[in-house]
């Protein structure tokens, strides 16, 4: 080995692509040693079916916020396109790399498994790879005793602060010279479009303008379509990659709340950061969920596939207003409420009777807040695939009628309809033959003919799955779920404070 080579640390980001409150950063600049912040487009993710354009998008946008502010430190993340593995193999040729920090990171099989080969490529390169806590989530659980009481001592911490030593981060000079070896990613992205922009910058300027002014209607708004994409936060994609972490959101959100009167709005918010670590964690300790229902009583449960069905709810041209325009809006935006996803989820797997993995890679595709340890566990729960959880069909009509009652929503997404009167608008297939004529519109042409009968298709749904609830392997199942699983004080993560 060449003794004369610069000895360095490397902060490897990935989910966690912010300065500030950044654990692996901080560990690394403690030590001291020049510091290397290096981010991998990798192949297995660049060609993994869950990922799509507007993620690597989301990525690079963050990587350029974080360079911009690295100039003042003459320094910039390294971000190439290789495998993890080339990459330290590439940079070990110019620098004896001592250490390795990252977050854990809750992600894919695919990033599990190549987690699982890179801590042996770190021992037989005599490489000390040391990985930080990920937003309270713990890697080893084997069950929930104690959890929730680590979780909020986790972050009631203090924050991480950016603050290297002069010249420690390796400089533009020598990362340029690194560059030339490598296939270095171009971090330019599209601006002509609808979705949210990556960087810590941008979500802090959401989550300001959120406690500022916008929680004021958050519980009122929060499961309408169209007013909810103001009243809540919108942090979920800051938070999904990193730009923001849940403590720095949490300590904010605590902050307001407790120098506020209206305290409500505040506080259901953060009760919802507590079940997002719920529910990742869950995914943590059974990993299992992203290709087999987690209550193993289901894998008896076999639907007929039907690629005319997937293919007209992943277009948006399924006949029912509100799910057509909850799609095209996701499609168009990489963003719908809860309730609009888990409607979606619910008529997928309900009404057209289709297994939730046949919506897995759409809708992650989709999701601009794509987080599998939520995504997984959410699809499954929507799909009455737990055993543990309340059985939800979604009615769409009667969810549009209720959180839409003026189809604004609708008209906004489904121009089609944006003529004809609200109550044909949440529900178009009541227009008798004079009425469409009435309004130079026809069904079936204009706008599909609803593909399902949906009250017989949700009878023989809610048929089927409460009788599956009896079954004995999915009742012993549920009980070896809860066990696993449950937390013993709900009542604590389900408290507004």
């Amino acid at each position: 080995m060449n003794s004369s080579k610069e000895h360095i640390n490397v902060v490897w980001l990935k989910r966690d692509l912010r300065l500030e409150d950044n654990e692996a950063i901080s560990n690394a600049l403690e030590t001291g040693k020049p510091t290397l912040l290096l981010y991998v487009f990798e192949h297995i993710l660049l060609n993994d079916d869950h990922y799509s354009e507007r993620h690597f998008n989301f990525i690079k946008e963050s990587l350029r916020d974080i360079n911009q502010s690295l100039q003042s430190y003459d320094s910039k993340v390294l971000s190439v396109t290789s495998d993890i593995q080339s990459a330290f193999n590439l940079i070990q040729e110019y620098y004896k790399v001592d250490t390795i920090y990252s977050h854990v990171e809750t992600g894919l099989l695919v990033t599990y498994n190549r987690d699982k080969e890179f801590a042996r490529f770190c021992r037989n390169n005599l490489i000390d790879w040391v990985e930080s806590k990920n937003n309270g989530v713990e890697r080893g659980l084997v069950d929930r005793d104690n959890w929730f009481d680590n979780w909020e001592a986790y972050m009631e911490k203090d924050l991480k602060v950016f603050h290297p030593k002069e010249n420690q981060l390796l400089p533009l000079e020598k990362i340029q010279s690194l560059e030339s070896v490598f296939t270095v990613t171009d971090l330019e992205t599209p601006n002509n479009t609808s979705f949210q922009k990556g960087g810590s910058t941008t979500a802090w300027i959401y989550a300001n303008s959120f406690f500022e002014s916008r929680h004021h209607d958050y519980m009122f708004n929060i499961s309408k379509p169209e007013a909810s994409r103001s009243s809540c936060s919108r942090l979920s994609p800051y938070i999904a990659w990193g730009n923001i972490s849940i403590r720095q959101v949490y300590q904010k959100g605590l902050k307001i709340k407790n120098n506020s009167k209206d305290t409500r709005h505040i506080g259901a918010f953060l009760s919802r950061l507590r079940w997002q670590a719920h529910f990742i964690q869950k995914f943590e300790m059974e990993h299992t969920m992203e290709n087999a229902s987690v209550n193993k009583g289901y894998h008896k449960l076999k639907k007929s596939i039907s690629q005319d069905y997937q293919r007209a709810w992943k277009e948006g041209k399924t006949g029912f207003p509100l799910v057509d325009a909850s799609m095209r809006c996701l499609i168009e935006t990489g963003y719908v409420n809860f309730r609009m996803r888990a409607m979606l989820a619910s008529f997928f797997t309900h009404i057209l009777w289709q297994p939730w993995q046949a919506a897995t890679t759409h809708l992650s595709q989709q999701f601009l807040d794509f987080e599998p340890g939520i995504h997984f566990p959410q699809l499954q729960m929507q799909a009455g695939e737990t055993g543990i959880n309340n059985l939800r069909i979604y009615n769409p009509t009667i969810n549009g009628l209720k959180y839409d009652p003026e189809a604004v929503f609708i008209r906004k997404w489904v121009p089609e309809l944006s003529k004809l009167d609200t109550p044909f608008v949440h529900e178009p297939y009541l227009m008798t033959e004079m009425e469409q004529t009435f309004y130079d519109f026809k069904l079936g042409e204009d706008y599909p003919n609803p593909i399902v009968d949906i009250k017989e298709n949700r009878k023989r749904a809610s048929d089927i799955l409460w009788n599956m609830k009896k079954d004995p392997e999915v009742l012993r199942e549920s009980l070896r779920i809860l066990k696993r699983h449950t937390i013993s004080d709900r009542s604590r993560m389900l408290r507004n404070d």
